[in-house]
């Protein structure tokens, strides 16, 4: 099963989520450059899932416990995505280019 067929079985609004987010980076993108649009996206959710981290934790130094844990996760989750986004745009590249 590909990673979208599983995403969408565990969390039916998952790309509805997505699509929210990258139809805001589309319209930046009108008055702003894509890669500072970018930056920012990164930021966010590097800013967020920090937020998530620390917000899952009992205290500062469970916090601090969790945190490689969690940075190699989001990594390795990054990292996948990624490539699999890279992967589709690369074998429809001339759909998705037009």
């Amino acid at each position: 099963m590909s990673d979208e067929k599983t995403a969408q079985n565990m969390d039916k609004d998952f790309f509805k989520r997505t699509d929210a987010f990258i139809q805001v980076a589309n319209e930046l993108c009108k008055e702003q450059d894509t890669g500072k649009v970018s930056a920012s996206m990164l930021y966010a959710a590097a800013r967020f899932n920090a937020f998530i981290v620390a917000s899952s934790a009992k205290d500062k130094s469970e916090a601090d416990r969790n945190k490689v844990e969690a940075i190699d996760y989001f990594t390795e989750q990054y990292r996948a995505m990624l490539l699999a986004n890279m992967d589709d745009y690369i074998n429809k590249y001339d759909e998705y280019m037009k």
